[in-house]
């Protein structure tokens, strides 16, 4: 039997600049991990993340959602965050949602507000579809 793909972190820090390098797949067992270890910079005062995902095989939309609260949370903080290197299928994705401009500069709005907190799994609710479309009287849609 085939072991799950992993995903690895590491960081390297110069000053209250901090380099992260991730490899292997984001999903949604594994966007944890790399919230957890973008908000570890913030608390230990690093305020410039450069996040290299060259070596990313895939990243679906629990990463990107970890990138965005990250995004947030280092705004706040009067930092930045920046995506470098992203594969094809990542700058997809990032252009798909129009959040591109985001990991390139920072909105203003941002700075000095209080972001969201992380969402827990227990209470994140799940996609639903919209309700199907009833018929009309004479069995019009």
């Amino acid at each position: 039997m085939n072991s799950p793909p992993s995903l690895n972190v590491y960081r390297h820090d110069t000053d209250n600049r901090a380099l992260v390098t991730l490899t292997g797949e984001i999903d949604l067992n594994s966007a944890p991990l790399v919230h957890a270890s973008l908000e570890r910079c913030l608390r230990d005062g690093i305020h410039t993340i450069d996040v290299d995902v060259t070596a990313v095989t895939f990243c679906d939309c629990s990463g990107l959602n970890a990138f965005l609260y990250a995004l947030i949370h280092t705004a706040a903080a009067g930092g930045s965050l920046q995506l470098h290197h992203p594969s094809p299928a990542l700058e997809r994705l990032v252009a798909l949602t129009g959040s591109g401009s985001l990991f390139l500069a920072l909105p203003d709005a941002f700075a000095g507000s209080r972001p969201p907190p992380w969402p827990s799994p227990v209470n994140q609710v799940a996609h639903r579809l919209p309700p199907a479309l009833t018929a009309l009287p004479g069995g019009v849609l």
